[in-house]
């Protein structure tokens, strides 16, 4: 069989209109080129689904029978066709990102904000989750992409790198090393140091940064936040990076660039190499690199 849409549309307007002329203006036809695919239609159900005289044309047993059939074919397609032009000109769709804390509770929220402002029908999900578990998101098809530092292990991924983050001291404001403009690592030695977990990047980008050097790890915690306030209670001192400073901003605590060019952590865009990215992904990694121009 070869039937196309243009088929079914010529059939239900000449089941609706039952006049040949009326039915092609409708389709924006001339009559002759109407008529054929009426006769084609015909031809390749093997059946007359029209009756006509010389003044009305009306449906045949089998055109009554194929008429709900046609309806409803003809309307699930154009509402399948609609469905695919709103995701295609992002007015539908979904975008889900994976991206660390000190991003996904920094410059993501406005930016996002911004987003969903001029997409309002797109959808959005924020996964806020370590580099491995971003990595992982990925890889399991979870999410369009992910905001993480570069994986060790890339040969199924396409990575871009986005921005470079370096690394600052916290401390409380009256400590010693808030009198400092810009701090040496070996400053840090000896001192009480609050750690983050040994599976967050900023953990393993610092500890590869000042190998030889050990720091006076006193506390060992999950989240940036935590790590804030137990500097802030005079506990230790820290390192973090300059995407999450905005947790540190407090009249309490003092930040100072720490001297380590080397300690620098790439956020990359990282998305499954052979996936190709919707319409509504496609947005916002526009808008991610408007952000952070290379």
């Amino acid at each position: 069989m070869n039937v196309s849409v243009r088929h079914l549309r010529a059939f239900v307007a000449l089941a609706t209109h039952r006049n040949f002329t009326r039915a092609a203006q409708a389709c924006h036809l001339s009559q002759s080129a109407f008529s054929t695919l009426v006769q084609t239609l015909e031809e390749q159900a093997g059946s007359r689904l029209f009756e006509r005289t010389t003044r009305h044309v009306e449906l045949s047993a089998d055109g009554r029978r194929f008429e709900e059939v046609a309806r409803r074919l003809l309307e699930d397609f154009e509402a399948a066709f609609a469905d695919l032009r709103d995701h295609a000109e992002r007015r539908k769709g979904r975008v889900a990102i994976a991206a660390l804390p000190s991003l996904a509770g920094g410059d993501l929220p406005p930016l996002l904000a911004t987003y969903r402002a001029r997409y309002p029908g797109i959808a959005l999900e924020l996964h806020d989750q370590l580099a491995d578990g971003c990595i992982d998101m990925v890889r399991r098809g979870q999410v369009d992409f992910a905001l993480a530092p570069t994986p060790a292990q890339d040969t199924d991924l396409r990575v871009e790198p986005l921005v470079h983050d370096n690394f600052h001291l916290v401390c409380r404001a009256d400590h010693p090393l808030a009198r400092k403009r810009r701090i040496a690592p070996t400053a840090l030695a000896g001192l009480p140091f609050i750690q983050l977990s040994r599976t967050s990047s900023v953990r393993q980008h610092l500890d590869a940064a000042l190998h030889p050097l050990r720091l006076n790890g006193v506390m060992e915690v999950e989240h940036l936040a935590t790590v804030a306030a137990l500097v802030e209670a005079g506990l230790g001192i820290s390192v973090v990076p300059a995407l999450a400073l905005f947790q540190f901003r407090r009249d309490a605590l003092a930040i100072r660039p720490l001297q380590m060019p080397q300690l620098v952590r790439d956020i990359c865009l990282v998305r499954l190499r052979e996936r190709g990215d919707s319409a509504a992904a496609t947005a916002m990694i526009e808008m991610l690199r408007q952000k952070w121009p290379r």
